[in-house]
């Protein structure tokens, strides 16, 4: 199966009209013609079968014909991960927590922070390609970036958990502090780690250290490791 994206499809509406760049990908790459059917999802959950019946590059057009809702995910994981120096490292965390299955990432921007601007526009485009290859049906909420200090003050339903490398100080690995079906926060530093004054202030606002394991790991590996291990701990069977 292959999936398209339009996210303002609604349950009512009876057809679509797809953007320029879309349209162009839908006939001119994939050739596809009037009467050809497609499987679209708005990434809010609902899947929709639809019928071509104008196959301009300029300006694609389907008919709605049946609408489907996908059930709600038992969990809600949130990957609150610091930019990487090398930002093609994020985009590939991006792409492999959207196939493994992520709900939310604020990118962070801590004391040790090398990188600290980001282009959301892209990473937008990373989720969206990657849901549609995972066939997924539901777009993450990506925020915009915020300051350590910042976040560590708001409050969030569910466990709060941050992977830090401080061997001084006790953790439990990550998956004995997993229940199924919770919303779960992870905090990942930057390469540098996490600061002693980041995770005393993290401590001080109720998060709980977690370990990944005994190896140190890159940023955007601790963070597929994190998203992997929730995803294995929330699995139906």
């Amino acid at each position: 199966m292959q999936l398209f994206y339009h996210p303002h499809i609604s349950e009512n509406d009876q057809e679509l009209i797809f953007p320029r760049d879309e349209s162009k990908h839908i006939t001119r790459v994939l050739r596809k013609k009037t009467g050809d059917t497609l499987t679209i999802t708005n990434g809010k959950g609902l899947l929709f079968i639809a019928e071509i019946i104008q196959d301009d590059m300029k300006q694609c057009i389907a008919r709605i014909i049946s609408s489907e809702k996908q059930p709600a995910p038992l969990y809600h994981l949130h990957m609150i991960v610091a930019p990487t120096k090398m930002n093609d490292r994020y985009e590939w965390f991006l792409e492999k927590a959207m196939e493994i299955g992520v709900h939310e990432v604020t990118p962070i921007i801590c004391e040790n922070s090398e990188r600290k601007t980001v282009k959301l526009e892209r990473y937008e485009r990373i989720l969206q390609s990657a849901m549609k290859q995972s066939l997924h049906s539901r777009m993450p909420i990506l925020n915009e970036p915020v300051n350590f200090s910042e976040f560590i003050k708001k409050q969030a339903e569910g466990r709060k958990l941050i992977a830090h490398c401080e061997d001084d100080q006790p953790r439990k690995l990550l998956q004995h502090e997993l229940k199924k079906g919770e919303n779960i926060h992870i905090l990942i530093g930057p390469e540098g780690d996490f600061s002693p004054a980041e995770i005393a202030a993290a401590l001080e606002n109720n998060w709980l250290p977690v370990s990944l394991g005994d190896s140190r790991l890159r940023t955007e590996t601790a963070a597929i490791v994190a998203c992997h291990t929730v995803a294995l701990v929330n699995q139906s069977s």
